[in-house]
């Protein structure tokens, strides 16, 4: 009897993991009212008597995004806050625009695994497993090509071709986040003790004084 509970208890955990993410809605839609004050794992649901066809629509997904950075790419998000009607579906996209030699570096998104499609140029694209393998998975990626990213894992992207690259990312939550690793590690609000990165890093701390000043 102990082990058939147990059994039973082993499947409805792997199950729980199995179907985690956002939350499924319970009536037709729940379009974000962007205005209440109330706090719930997501946006509250905007009355729908309220509704409008434009809390399902977003129009600039053909304009570039700014590469005048540092990295060379921008990422134009459509979430639930530029749509609300997306709120409780458990998508979401972005337009990732590439200069020439422009990357996308190491981040992860820590509720979404993510289709990466691109629409002109070339691009490589990977993500690295977990430990202790961290294998890094990669492919370049032509007009038409796609590359999955799984959830929680760190990915990047590079422009490799001689003109800009324009890609679609789909994202299977509403709100995915993202985690840009050097951002986080040395451009952190406090900062992370020197100390502490330059032992992780195994490098000098004014090698991770400099960084800092970097980001």
């Amino acid at each position: 009897m102990a082990a058939k509970i147990l059994l039973l208890s082993l499947i409805a955990f792997a199950s729980s993991i199995a179907f985690a993410s956002d939350p499924s809605p319970l009536q037709d839609f729940c379009v974000a009212d962007l205005k209440s004050p109330a706090l719930v794992n997501g946006y509250a649901c905007k009355h729908p008597k309220l509704v409008t066809a434009d809390d399902f629509h977003y129009s600039g997904l053909h304009l570039r995004g700014n590469t005048s950075n540092p990295f060379g790419s921008f990422a134009t998000r459509i979430t639930e806050t530029q749509v609300p009607g997306l709120n409780t579906l458990g998508i979401s996209i972005a337009r990732a625009d590439f200069a020439p030699g422009g990357v996308n570096p190491p981040h992860y998104h820590p509720r979404a695994s993510e289709i990466f499609t691109v629409l002109e140029g070339t691009v490589i694209a990977g993500f690295v497993t977990s430990n202790p393998e961290n294998r890094v998975i990669t492919k370049v990626l032509r007009k038409g090509d796609l590359f999955v990213n799984p959830a929680g894992m760190i990915h990047f992207q590079k422009n490799i071709g001689p003109g800009n690259a324009v890609a679609i990312a789909s994202l299977s939550s509403q709100n995915p986040g993202v985690m840009t690793i050097p951002i986080a590690v040395f451009g952190s609000n406090p900062r992370i003790s020197t100390d502490i990165l330059a032992k992780a890093f195994q490098v000098d701390e004014q090698v991770i004084k400099q960084l800092q000043e970097d980001f």
